[in-house]
């Protein structure tokens, strides 16, 4: 469907589906020789049960599709039997016809509801590798961090995470989604481009990348719909609090979650137990925050005591800095009203920052994966991100206005000589005495720039 919406002046056509390139990935699955069950992982409302749907229509005659959730009856029939034969007979019923391993997608959403069909897959992987089986649900990952049996090795797995700012672009703007896929070396971009790529990731501070966020402000160009959705995406994960943990654990969860606004709002972004509330201690609150981050909804990035490969060998697990899963969530729940796009820049550095370091985290998990780090040292210096890229050690310092002076890197350059260096920043892209500066808008292009550089 085609739509028109006006936002900063213009008028554009957009096509609603946002095209994620994950989608990629399951195509890769899907032809793979030595295929298993896929575990698509993923917090709620990121368009996971979107994808596998749209995927499954796009590269498949037939789509059986089974939610856990909203068909609780189909557990019986992986309580009764781990005989895949039986399990497709039974399943087959309620689809309203056979279900062809040759030409038809098995999808099990919402699967952590069901602890035996977890474990069916096992059996699918070993004696009907023939079936397309992708499993999906928003708490998975709590699920599998339970200790109940589990199918090691007999799955592979996929995590799908909020809409990038590239995606995005791709999305609102494909002129300049083209050009910035057009880049092929590390030199300053037209300020003619430059300019729009910044005022399309100011958008992008406000939205976030919840699909329906995003589609709602290209759609409707509407601020009070888009902060309805929001609140509601917000209100729904307080509801899986209430849904899925033990009564007596739903305060502290809360209490946790509701804290990491001003968390990171200090210039120490060190998470301390006593802001969540007065006298809190570890103790009493690391298992709620283990949950939101089995559940997607937070991240959270120990420091290193030294910047060695491997680095998790170097991880300081006491002392660690918690950032939430979207950008825009983050805006909401910060009570920043989007009336704050038209002060400009500020909007990067507001909350010292801490908008601007979430947006490059998001990134950096989607790209290289789920531990990230930070560097420290004795309290007199500290960088946003350690990234080990291959068996190179990269630190990273993310800057949200155009003023980049840094005592951190500088203290740590001198004390470890890095070959390279990254900084995040407003300013133009370059290259310069092994520092790879990058516009916050290029943050999905890092491994690009960094395979680029001789």
């Amino acid at each position: 469907m085609r739509i028109f919406y006006y936002f900063c002046g213009e008028i554009k056509i957009i096509v609603m589906n946002i095209e994620r390139d994950l989608y990629k990935e399951l195509v890769k699955w899907k032809s793979k020789k030595n295929r298993k069950p896929l575990l698509l992982q993923g917090a709620r409302q990121v368009g996971k049960t979107w994808l596998i749907k749209n995927f499954g229509r796009n590269e498949f005659k037939h789509v059986a599709y089974f939610n856990f959730e909203e068909q609780i009856e189909l557990k019986q029939f992986f309580e009764i039997t781990k005989q895949p034969s039986r399990i497709i007979e039974n399943l087959s019923i309620v689809y309203g016809s056979t279900i062809n391993p040759k030409d038809t997608l098995i999808i099990f959403d919402e699967i952590q509801e069901c602890n035996d069909a977890i474990n069916s897959l096992k059996y699918f992987n070993e004696n009907a590798p023939e079936y397309s089986i992708i499993s999906s649900g928003s708490l998975l990952g709590v699920s599998l961090s339970s200790g109940k049996s589990f199918p090691v090795g007999q799955v592979d797995f996929l995590t799908l995470y909020p809409v990038s700012f590239k995606e995005f672009l791709a999305q609102a703007e494909p002129k300049l989604y083209k050009y910035i896929n057009s880049i092929s070396e590390i030199s300053p971009i037209p300020n003619i481009f430059f300019n729009q790529l910044i005022e399309k990731l100011r958008i992008y501070f406000i939205t976030g990348g919840m699909p329906e966020a995003v589609k709602t402000i290209l759609k409707d160009n509407d601020i009070n719909i888009l902060q309805q959705v929001q609140a509601d995406i917000i209100k729904a994960y307080k509801l899986d609090f209430s849904k899925h943990i033990r009564s007596s654990d739903i305060p502290k969860l809360d209490y946790v979650w509701s804290s990491i606004p001003s968390q990171l709002a200090k210039e120490n972004k060190k998470f301390l137990y006593r802001t969540i509330r007065s006298g809190a201690r570890a103790r009493e609150y690391e298992n709620a925050l283990l949950w939101l981050k089995h559940a997607g909804l937070i991240h959270i990035v120990n420091k290193i005591s030294k910047p060695s490969i491997p680095i998790s060998s170097y991880t300081d697990v006491s002392a660690f800095k918690v950032y939430l899963l979207d950008v825009g969530l983050l805006r909401q729940m910060s009570n920043l009203y989007p009336e704050i796009i038209k002060s400009g820049n500020n909007l990067f550095s507001e909350f010292k920052g801490a908008f601007a370091e979430n947006f490059i985290l998001q990134s950096l998990i989607s790209k290289f994966g789920n531990e990230q780090h930070y560097w420290s040292s004795n309290n007199m210096a500290e960088l946003d991100f350690i990234l080990q890229y291959k068996n190179t050690i990269i630190p990273i310092e993310v800057k949200a206005e155009t003023n980049i002076k840094s005592k951190s890197l500088i203290s740590y350059s001198n004390k470890y000589n890095p070959n390279i260096k990254i900084r995040y920043s407003l300013r133009n892209l370059s290259f310069d005495n092994g520092l790879l500066n990058i516009p916050l808008f290029m943050v999905d292009y890092t491994e690009d720039l960094l395979s680029s550089i001789k």
